[in-house]
Parts: C-alpha cells; sequence; structure tokens
C-alpha cells in the first residue's frame, strides 16, 4: 500500500469513493442486460421481496441491514421507476411493499446479475490481505456498539481547541 495513502483522517470521503467504484462496475454492466437505469441498491431490495413476498419498509429496512430512511428513500425510487408498489397496512403508518409485473420481469437477468456480482466481489477479496465483507460487518458492529458521535465527542473534549462563536 502506498504509504502516503490517507489514514483515518479521509475514511468516510474514501469510503464513498470506494463505494462508487463498485457502483460504477455495476452500473456499467446494466446497460448490456436491458437495465438502463437500474440503481444497484434496487437488487436486494427486489430479491427479498421476491423470495419472501411482500413486507413493510421497517422489516423490509431490518431484512436488508439498512436505516428505514434508506429503505423508505430507495422504495420511493423504486416506486418512481415503477419496480415497487406501496399500500396502507394494517397500521395507519404501515406501508405495504409489494413487486409489480415489471420488477418480477427482471428477476431471472438480476438472477444472473447477483451471481456474477457475488462471484467478481469474492476474487476481489482473495486480492486483499483481509476480506472487505468481514471487515465492514466488524465495523458496523462496533459502531453499533458505540456510534461515531460519541466517539468524536469523547475525543474533542480531549482537544483543548476553542469553539466556533454561535452565531446570533
Amino acid at each position: 500500500m502506498d504509504s502516503s495513502a490517507p489514514g483515518p483522517e479521509l475514511l468516510g470521503t474514501r469510503l464513498r469513493h470506494l463505494l462508487d467504484l463498485l457502483d460504477a462496475g455495476i452500473v456499467g454492466l446494466y446497460p448490456s442486460l436491458g437495465l438502463d437505469g437500474f440503481r444497484p441498491r434496487f437488487t436486494p431490495v427486489i430479491r427479498t421481496l421476491a423470495a419472501s413476498g411482500p413486507r413493510s419498509i421497517r422489516d423490509l429496512a431490518s431484512a436488508l441491514g439498512v436505516t428505514h430512511s434508506a429503505a423508505s428513500q430507495t422504495v420511493a425510487q423504486m416506486t418512481r421507476d415503477g419496480l415497487v408498489t406501496v399500500a396502507p397496512g394494517d397500521d395507519a403508518r404501515q406501508r405495504i411493499i409489494s413487486l409489480t409485473p415489471k420488477a418480477e420481469s427482471l428477476l431471472p437477468v438480476l438472477e444472473i446479475e447477483w451471481a456474477a456480482t457475488t462471484a467478481a466481489a469474492t476474487e476481489f477479496e482473495a486480492e486483499l490481505s483481509y476480506p472487505l465483507s468481514r471487515l465492514i460487518n466488524e465495523a458496523l458492529d462496533a459502531l453499533h456498539r458505540r456510534p461515531m458521535h460519541q466517539r468524536i465527542t469523547a475525543m474533542a473534549e480531549l482537544i483543548d481547541q476553542p469553539r466556533a462563536e454561535p452565531t446570533p
């Protein structure tokens, strides 16, 4: 590894760059599969709903390991693209997400893409000194135990720096 590479001070920026590179590889494949305009974040939603049937956004978020807000935003995009429908649930606050026939018709192609992406990710991880998927799991567990905000607050208290004056 390049010894001049940034360390933890640019962690979020570098993680976003890594995600952009990973997603660009998948998005670059989509036109050849007839999936123009499709987003990588849609595939896990479609696969989950195809496997388990309609779900609430809360259940979908839990199954995908994302926040309720992230799941809701993805569902909103997918609704605009005609891939899912949203219907009221038993509770007025609950919304049930279902696949549309358009999304169901994409399943055979998405299964091929998913298998190819999984194989490519396995090959990619073999080039690393430590499996990225395992590191991500460990990082998420650590942040669930102690969120970054708490970590930054604790460190800021140790650093005696002048604070910005509140604006009136």
